[in-house]
């Protein structure tokens, strides 16, 4: 068992967060040729490496001296781990902030082989070299100081963590509503497009009618009884499908200019900022939602 009082481990899961954090981003910011300060808060922390790190040194606590076995270990419950929080923050903000769906023999894009085999081999990594330097370091500073440090570093973390929950529900509904703007303007588009469609036919046949003889034509319609009511006919449901159409324009003008608005909504701004610290995010049921403000994010960087 590790000798350790809780402040301390406290401390140990902020320390492997911020490590986290520096691995991530810069391993990101190479891959996408720009800085990017990765990870779901604002601050230099990434919890999943924080929780990894406990997990692994919790799980491998009676197999330290055996390096096959903390692979395992370390694997196993690193990997549990990262499905159950990735589910969890899937099912909450219907966003996937890291996916490997594109990786071989990965479980619902949360976890796959590659990723597993990586926790394997950091758990080796942590348990027989980086903890070592580390339980130096934490187990160095003195009581208070680690219990003042522990309360600082636990009050900027809980103040992070709700600005970033904020921020994910924000994006969540952020998506929602450009996901139904965007159906909404596809409806009005599509009927739109029946509609001139439609009077494009209407025309078309009159004029192969009036390739007849005109005398003819007219001389039959006035012989039934049918020339003014046709001609009538004919120009109402032209001008109310003309009205119809300068409506629909009218309202897809009205919800361009209200998403055009919207980007400048602070909730927007808010929303965008998550987006920026994980570029890798995808999502499920609004993806082309997601796509759509990605690509504008990515626009506005060049």
């Amino acid at each position: 068992m590790y000798p350790y009082s809780f402040v301390q481990w406290l401390l140990f899961f902020y320390l492997y967060c911020f490590i986290g954090w520096i691995w991530e981003s810069c391993y990101v910011s190479l891959k996408k040729r720009h800085l990017v300060n990765r990870g779901f808060l604002h601050g230099p922390l990434l919890p999943i490496y924080g929780f990894g790190a406990m997990t692994i040194l919790l799980v491998t606590m009676r197999v330290r001296d055996s390096i096959p076995l903390i692979f395992l270990a370390g694997m196993a419950g690193a990997t549990i781990l990262e499905y159950f929080t990735g589910a969890a923050m899937e099912r909450i903000f219907h966003v996937r902030y890291w996916d490997y769906s594109n990786q071989p023999l990965n479980l619902n894009g949360h976890i796959c082989l590659i990723s597993s085999l990586a926790w394997g081999f950091f758990s080796i990594l942590l348990v027989r070299v980086v903890h070592k330097p580390a339980e130096v370091l934490i187990l160095a500073i003195p009581g208070e100081g680690a219990l003042a440090l522990a309360c600082v570093l636990t009050a900027l973390f809980a103040a992070d963590t709700v600005q970033s929950v904020r921020e994910a529900l924000d994006l969540k509904e952020v998506l929602k509503k450009l996901t139904l703007n965007n159906q909404e303007l596809h409806r009005i588009q599509k009927r739109m497009d029946v509609i001139t469609a439609f009077l494009a036919d209407d025309s078309q046949r009159l004029l192969e009618k009036l390739g007849q003889s005109r005398k003819e034509l007219t001389a039959k319609l006035q012989e039934e009884g049918l020339f003014a009511g046709a001609e009538k006919s004919y120009a109402e449901k032209t001008a109310a499908m003309k009205a119809e159409l300068e409506r629909l324009r009218g309202e897809l003008e009205k919800l361009l200019a209200a998403r055009n608005a919207k980007a400048k909504d602070k909730v927007v701004r808010r929303a965008k900022w998550i987006l920026k610290r994980n570029p890798g995010s995808i999502s499920e049921k609004y993806k082309k939602a997601l796509e759509e403000i990605k690509a504008n994010l990515e626009r506005r960087r060049e």
